[in-house]
């Protein structure tokens, strides 16, 4: 762990611990997190965990930057990892099929694999929950095999559905809502991670672990799934 403040305004400063992404990561960030929450108390505004940083947003009324940055390698200076990091572990069935996972064949190929053998090296990790982003529930998760791992497509989608679960590098995720997206569709879940969101109780959050399940079209369409093919890449 290499601490470092970086000013991302006038009322919030980025804790930076590592440089690069990896999974041991996060039981110092939770750590971090947990530590400094106490510290900065009623001054605390908002902090957000990431893969390898915090950003901290501090009422600029009750403490200057210079307190701030004292407080914070104070706070910090001998942390350790959390021992339990605390997070929850959600299993995520989900349908695999190229109607809703175009890419499925491709990542497939890519990878030197069957579709079957892609599906079960997908499902065959605990991936953490780095950070939540891009849009309400939306959860970066990694870190894929490396035999797996895609980059992303060239030219991005105008609109991949609710439920789809793609990877884009080492790293995989679910989209919360329609919205434009660059990532390699596997396949659809129907757990509603916007409707959680919406309602201020986000089911994946930093640290958690997710497990994704494979789960048939019958399975999927009797919990609510949309059964719609994914539109055609531009």
């Amino acid at each position: 762990m290499k601490l470092r403040l970086e000013t991302a305004a006038m009322d919030a400063v980025t804790v930076r611990l590592f440089d690069t992404i990896d999974e041991s990561n996060m039981a110092w960030i939770i750590a971090a997190d947990q530590t400094l929450r106490d510290a900065l108390g009623e001054a605390l505004i908002d902090l957000i965990p990431s893969y390898t940083t915090l950003l901290v947003h501090y009422d600029s009324q009750q403490l200057t930057f210079g307190q701030v940055a004292t407080l914070i390698h104070s706070a910090l200076r001998h942390l350790t990892p959390a021992e339990s990091q605390d997070g929850q572990l959600h299993e995520i069935p989900v349908w695999y099929d190229e109607s809703v996972g175009p890419e499925l064949p491709l990542v497939a190929k890519r990878a030197g694999l069957s579709v079957d053998s892609l599906i079960e090296r997908h499902c065959d990790h605990d991936y953490c929950v780095f950070a939540l982003g891009f849009a309400p529930g939306y959860g970066f998760m990694g870190l894929v095999d490396e035999g797996i791992a895609t980059p992303r497509l060239k030219t991005p989608r105008r609109k991949v559905a609710a439920g789809s679960v793609g990877i884009a590098d080492r790293q995989t995720a679910i989209y919360p809502l329609l919205s434009p997206g660059g990532w390699n569709i596997l396949g659809r879940t129907a757990v509603p991670l916007f409707e959680y969101a919406k309602r201020g109780e986000p089911l994946l959050r930093p640290g958690d672990k997710v497990r994704f399940k494979a789960i048939g079209k019958a399975e999927f369409e009797a919990a609510g799934g949309d059964t719609t093919p994914m539109e055609e890449r531009p």
